[in-house]
């Protein structure tokens, strides 16, 4: 079984150096294509059909199986990487992060529902903590290596490179997850699809779970493709700056990643919960200051830390939802946390356009605090009610 979760666990780090590489990179895209920043930025939204695709995802992997997904969409994003290195226009770009969106929408969610298959209850929050590690490690270099890539060679360069190496996660998968233990197919038959969709939304621990992390997309990383653009107008224009700086928020997540076992035992999950978002909202409070891109750094590495305290919770949480359909439960997990993604960057640009950005980081902060504060309540009140 860890020659398995090694194998997914690189899967899921190779695909989630797809995710966040953009961001650095909103000024060289927006210059070479000849569009305004705010345009840029909405490649963040394209990347969102990550979550849009989940609804047909999760009922297709419960049905055919979770490697067979994971291999297929990880093909997929190897073809759309090296494509979006010699994209000619915007708007092909933009359908290429699209593509590779919902590619990469067949990694995490599948990985930790085969993960949730594997691991008893009693110790699925580490492992899916080190899968988050896999993961955030994946997202930190994907970050923090397209800044310096950009400025030493061109931001094609950073796709290419992602490419090549997504290609040598598809030759693992094919090889490592050949075995997995089989589980019970779910019927593909669109009725009942819904049907079981609408067992687990009838659920109210569901619907807790589904809000909280659709408000963690809207309020928190509706911030990052503005990173770049909040420290130009700041006077640091360097794509590599940018990239540090998301790359800390990744760093605070593998401090997490390594401290979960510890902190289960020391405060227990729902302290766990209300912290990481007390921990989140003081990091965007104080980023509201503008303060110097070291101090910046460092709020992105705390809400980094915040951040996966209260979402690798909910994750564990969904795990358990419905375990006969676990694909199509975390799926829903995941599309309604890309729905936030989403539209995060439209509220977050409406709001540095109309009030600014420190009335707009405060806001965001609020309602990180109170996202951690009400599902941590409801969903221990649900666990502790449960027959």
């Amino acid at each position: 079984m860890l020659r398995t979760l090694a194998v997914i666990n690189f899967c899921a780090f190779t695909a989630s150096l797809s995710t966040r590489p953009v961001d650095p990179l909103i000024p060289p895209i927006a210059s070479d294509f000849m569009v305004s920043s705010s345009t840029a930025a909405m490649l963040a939204t394209a990347f969102a059909a990550y979550g849009l695709v989940q609804p047909v995802l999760g009922p297709v992997a419960d049905t055919v199986g979770k490697a067979r997904v994971m291999i297929v969409c990880l093909s997929v994003l190897t073809i759309s990487s090296l494509l979006t290195a010699v994209v000619s226009d915007f708007w092909s770009l933009f359908a290429l992060r699209m593509l590779a969106g919902a590619a990469c929408g067949g990694s995490f969610p599948v990985a930790m529902a085969i993960v949730a298959d594997l691991v008893p209850i009693n110790r699925r929050q580490i492992m899916i903590g080190r899968l988050l590690a896999a993961t955030i490690s994946g997202s930190l270099l994907g970050a923090a290596l397209s800044g310096i890539v950009a400025d030493i060679l061109h931001w094609r360069a950073v796709f290419a490179i992602i490419g090549v190496v997504t290609g040598c996660a598809v030759v693992l998968a094919i090889i490592g997850l050949r075995n997995l233990p089989p589980v019970p197919p779910q019927t593909l038959e669109v009725r009942a699809v819904i049907r079981r969709f609408g067992t687990i939304f009838r659920i109210p621990a569901a619907r807790v779970c589904y809000i909280a992390v659709a408000l963690e997309g809207v309020f928190l990383f509706g911030v990052f493709p503005y990173v770049a653009v909040l420290l130009a107008a700041s006077g640091e224009t360097r794509a590599t700056i940018a990239g540090l700086i998301l790359a800390a928020f990744a760093g605070g997540g593998i401090v997490y990643s390594l401290a979960v076992p510890y902190l289960l035992n020391a405060i227990g999950q729902k302290w766990i919960m209300i912290g990481g978002g007390l921990i989140m909202a003081f990091g965007l409070a104080i980023l509201a200051l503008q303060p110097a891109w070291q101090w910046q750094c460092l709020l992105f590495a705390l809400a980094g830390c915040g951040f996966y305290m209260l979402h690798g919770s909910i994750q564990v949480y969904v795990t358990e939802l419905a375990p006969e359909s676990r694909s199509s439960a975390v799926a829903f997990h995941t599309f309604s946390f890309f729905i936030g993604q989403g539209v995060g960057p439209v509220v977050i640009g409406a709001g540095l356009a109309h009030i600014g950005a420190p009335p707009t980081l405060i806001i965001s902060a609020v309602m990180l605090a109170l996202i951690g504060l009400v599902s941590a309540h409801l969903l221990v009140r649900s666990q502790t009610s449960a027959p």
